[in-house]
């Protein structure tokens, strides 16, 4: 997207491509809906020190089967080692051994082939023998599904005896028939404590919100509390984002189930806020049951929707320094003789500086080079359009075609303004009236911006909808991988070699 050309498009406002959606609880600008309170209940993280202890001792287990080897205790170290290094199969909600059966032992085989790969290829005398292999990783993978299914039955009992509190969102009366049936299933550690009302029968608003341990035989915050009885229909249903927050600090609610596809893009901004306060956020198709080896909750299919707070940690900027800086020094002949050529062909200021709204909703300038001028500062900020590209001078068409005019944002990346794959930054006059439209627009600011995105690979650049863009830039944020981000950016490098326009 160009935002410095003066074209005007019908009503000044920009053209979607997609359906309109209904705006629910809009964010103001930069936030990513109702804030809940940052010291609130943290959802239980699951017992990844106990499963990387059984894998430890899995390992040792391995080991021993060895006798007579002189290596064996370097192994041994080697094995443990490499049990703990590669990354175990995420726990399941309510995981089983035969549900990680294949994973693990994929897992251990692969760490003893590269353990007996590395010992003839340093100590060829102690060479392992296949039957040596086979032995170590039969053991190896017994102990260590032995050591798994006692962490897990270990959890289930804990659940069951203490089982997270739970708010269920979606039309009421699908929400009632789903809570009902967790409610009559104790062995899914999950206990419902109110209905977050998403469709037309949700029911009359300031509802009381229910407590449960000490507090439910007290008074706590407006209208008192009351004993859950065990049926879906006995449930408050709230109505406002205020109530579901009251029901999150009250009852310490750590999982939120989504009985409805629709209620993800309506609740968008709630759902992100109860994930950012620590909720963990399932999806429940409630409209089939579940099958073999699928996630279930009392029979339902689920999938846990990863809408939390994007954490990319040091890895994404030190792959935005390295590859920018390299492509600076590489780029640098390329930027002089585009500046230079700019200057003989269209004056003085070859460089567009725009103010870009980027991570947590801070602003920043953007560079790129000129190819069109705008008529005033005021129009460049808040006339979207597309640039005519009859008008232009041949080079600058050029330069836009094959995106060479964005190759300055790349110092933007040196600098930390931006990094190389993210959401496209937007002016903050736009960022303003597409966060009170567009449900889940103003959850893009969670990341840093970017040069190119997920959105942008898939086509999604220069007039398109804006509603796509939000959902493949959050569809983004919360699968992060610093693999993605290689993979766009091997994807755009592609696209760049065969250029349509910016």
């Amino acid at each position: 997207m160009t935002a410095e050309s003066t074209v005007p498009v019908p009503a000044g406002e920009p053209r979607d491509l997609g359906r309109s959606p209904v705006p629910l609880l809009p964010p103001r600008p930069g936030a990513l809906g109702p804030r809940l309170p940052a010291g609130g209940p943290a959802a239980r993280p699951g017992p990844a020190l106990p499963l990387l202890l059984a894998d430890g001792a899995a390992a040792l287990v391995g080991a021993l089967t060895l006798t007579g080897v002189p290596v064996r205790a370097p192994l041994a170290a080697l094995l443990v080692a490499t049990a703990l290094l590669l990354r175990p199969p995420p726990p399941r909600r309510l995981p089983g051994v035969l549900d990680e059966l294949p994973a693990v032992c994929a897992r251990i085989a692969t760490a003893w082939l590269a353990s007996a790969a590395l010992i003839a290829a340093y100590a060829p005398g102690h060479a392992l023998s296949a039957g040596a292999l086979l032995l170590g990783c039969a053991a190896q993978s017994a102990a260590s599904c032995a050591g798994r299914g006692l962490v897990h039955r270990w959890r289930r009992r804990a659940l069951r005896r203490r089982p997270h509190a739970a708010l269920v969102v979606g039309p009421a009366a699908t929400a009632r028939r789903v809570a009902a049936a967790v409610l009559r299933d104790a062995r899914c550690g999950v206990r419902p404590v109110g209905v977050v009302a998403d469709g037309p029968d949700g029911g009359g608003p300031g509802l009381p919100v229910p407590a449960t341990g000490e507090e439910a035989h007290g008074a706590v915050g407006r209208g008192g509390v009351r004993d859950v009885p065990d049926g879906g229909s006995g449930l408050p249903v709230l109505t406002t984002g205020e109530e579901a927050h009251r029901a999150v600090v009250q009852n310490g609610v750590r999982d939120v189930l989504v009985v409805d596809p629709a209620a993800r893009t309506r609740q968008d901004a709630l759902l992100r806020a109860l994930a950012e306060a620590g909720c963990a956020v399932w999806e429940v198709d409630a409209g089939r049951p579940a099958g073999a080896g699928r996630e279930e909750i009392a029979g339902f299919p689920c999938r846990r929707l990863l809408t939390g707070p994007a954490r990319p940690g040091r890895g994404k900027r030190a792959l935005d320094v390295v590859v920018s800086g390299a492509l600076l020094l590489l780029a640098g002949p390329v930027l002089l003789a585009c500046a230079a050529a700019l200057r003989v062909s269209g004056g003085p200021g070859v460089v567009f500086r725009q103010q870009r709204v980027g991570q947590g909703g801070r602003p920043f300038t953007l560079l790129k080079f000129r190819t069109h001028r705008p008529v005033d500062e005021h129009e460049s900020a808040t006339r979207w359009s597309v640039a005519d590209e009859r008008r232009m001078p041949w080079f600058c068409r050029f330069l836009r075609r094959t995106s060479l005019d964005e190759l300055l944002q790349l110092w933007n990346v040196f600098r930390g303004d931006m990094s190389l794959v993210g959401p496209r930054p937007e002016r903050p006059y736009f960022v303003d009236r597409f966060s009170q439209t567009y449900p889940g627009y103003a959850a893009r600011h969670r990341m840093p911006a970017g040069i190119t995105g997920l959105a942008q690979v898939h086509g999604l650049r220069g007039d398109t909808s804006i509603e796509d863009r939000a959902r493949y830039d959050n569809a983004y944020i919360d699968t992060w991988s610093l693999w993605q981000d290689v993979c766009i950016l091997l994807r755009t490098a592609v696209a760049l070699l065969r250029p349509t326009g910016s």
